[in-house]
This record gives structure tokens, sequence and C-alpha cells, in this order.
């Protein structure tokens, strides 16, 4: 059977199977792939993040930078922080996948564990504060979050990758 396009002026039409339409459009699914590391614990320390699209896994967004020192933990909730800021500049309202090789950092922000830490706290609440409604938090093996990692060493080794879009964002 047919699908019938739908109504831009009232919503999903009757006949629209389980794609989720929002204004006249399918709704973007975003992913984040966020990585943190330090030399060192605490050490230099560094942050990856790339934003992919959910459909075709082209990196939309990257960011790679260091932020001096710190422990594995606080790089891996400002890798966090950093796709779900990209995320959010370009679609704030797209359901995302969070995925990273930190159980720690995916655990937390789903709310199965608990924070302990005060510094810890601080970094949760922002990180709380940027992600969508919907949001799936998923823990992948180290050797699938390789580009986050890759932006990691290389902010690491002197050649950090500033905020990038490869897309054009709204507004």
């Amino acid at each position: 059977m047919a699908k019938q396009p739908p109504n831009e002026r009232s919503g999903p039409g009757l006949f629209d199977d389980t794609e989720e339409f929002v204004g006249g459009r399918t709704e973007r699914r975003l992913i984040v792939e966020a990585d943190g590391g330090a030399r060192g614990n605490p050490g230099p320390a560094a942050y990856g993040a790339v934003v992919r699209d959910g459909e075709t896994s082209k990196v939309l967004a990257a960011e790679g930078l260091t932020i001096g020192r710190a422990t594995n933990n606080v790089a891996e909730y400002r890798g966090l922080i950093a796709g779900l800021e990209m995320a959010r500049e370009l679609d704030p309202t797209a359901p995302l996948e969070v995925r990273m090789d930190s159980k720690l950092v995916i655990e937390q922000m789903a709310g199965r564990w608990k924070v302990k830490h005060a510094d810890m706290k601080v970094l949760v609440l922002e990180a709380a504060r940027l992600r969508p409604a919907a949001v799936t938090w998923t823990w992948v093996p180290r050797e699938l979050n390789k580009a986050a990692d890759a932006l990691v060493n290389r902010a690491l080794d002197g050649d950090p990758v500033p905020r990038q879009f490869m897309v054009d964002r709204p507004g």
C-alpha cells in the first residue's frame, strides 16, 4: 500500500507508518560519539567528540581539544558535553544516541549509577542540561569509538581540531 504524504497543516496523516513527522519532515536522528583521555591520571587531558547523521553515519560535526591537567573521567565528560553542544546546534529537538567507551559516564547519565564525586556532579548537571528529551545511552567497546579517540590523541599530540561543522546549521 502506498504511503500518503503528510499534511503539513494538520500533522501526520492517517497512513503514516512508523516514521515520525515533525513540521512536515521526517524526524532527524543524531549520533554523538565522545571520548576523553589523560596521559597520567590526572595529567595532560583532552576530549574528542563527533556528531553523525543517524541514517547515513555521515560526520556532521567534530571537535578535539585539550583541557589542561585533568583526570580521565573529567575528560570523558568534557567530550560528552562538547558532543551534546554540537548536536544541539545542529538540531536541538533531534533524538540522540550517545555512544561512549566510558562505562562510568554512560551508566551515570542513564541514572543507573550514582555520582559521588563533587567535581563530577557539576559535569553531570551540565550534560543533563544539554541533552534533548529523547536520548539513548550506549556503551561501546573502545574499538568502536575510534573517531572520537583519534581526536583525543590528535589534541594531546599538539594537533587540536577546533569545532567544525560539515553542514550548514539552522538559523
